[in-house]
């Protein structure tokens, strides 16, 4: 009886607290080091660009005219193609949409922050997303665009190059451009801002 009870306690899993005795024990770091990483996700491109309420972007009642986000946002295409070495797609990158919430308004002189992300790459579409934000970081306008390619000469859309097509869809946050400039100039406010 008693050499059955020692072959049945050999014969037993090991209790919870004990290692099997063919596994060498780990370290939390160790084990941490052994799972699989994941490759990092990729993320689309965008950028930052600030600028100031110019006069010549206000209208009669002394806030910015509608058409000036228009400026701005693709002022900020502008800056992230040419941060991403895309600068050769001007002149083969039509706008075929445009839309615009405008939610506050903004005044002659104030800054301006415009962030735009590239949000879809079609096959030969680019999807922007934009927000333009005042001075105190309150959203003035947020809205979409949507740009296709269509290289020289063509009567229509034509596919993104690879390369290009993989920047677009993968390149991060750009190195915003920031106004260096003192404050804006002096004045009274318009009538319309009191």
């Amino acid at each position: 009886m008693r050499e059955r009870a020692r072959t049945d306690a050999r014969n037993a899993p090991p209790s919870p607290t004990e290692p099997e005795p063919s596994e060498p024990r780990q370290t939390e770091s160790q084990r941490t080091e052994s799972r699989p990483t994941e490759p990092p996700a990729s993320v689309p491109p965008s950028v930052l660009v600030e600028r100031r309420v110019e006069w010549t972007d206000t209208d009669a009642a002394g806030h910015y005219h509608h058409s000036t986000v228009v400026r701005w946002v693709e002022a900020a295409e502008a800056v992230l193609l040419h941060r991403l070495g895309l600068s050769h797609l001007f002149g083969s990158t039509p706008r075929v949409h445009f839309e615009a919430d405008y939610r506050a308004r903004l005044w002659f002189g104030d800054t301006v922050r415009t962030e735009l992300r590239v949000t879809k790459v079609g096959s030969a579409s680019l999807h922007y997303a934009f927000t333009v934000r005042g001075a105190q970081g309150g959203e003035a306008a947020a809205g979409r665009m949507v740009i296709a390619h269509s290289a020289a000469h063509a009567t229509g859309s034509t596919p993104w190059p690879d390369d290009v097509r993989d920047l677009l869809g993968a390149a991060g946050p750009q190195q915003p451009e920031l106004l260096t400039t003192a404050e804006a100039p002096g004045g009274t406010p318009c009538a319309s801002q009191s």
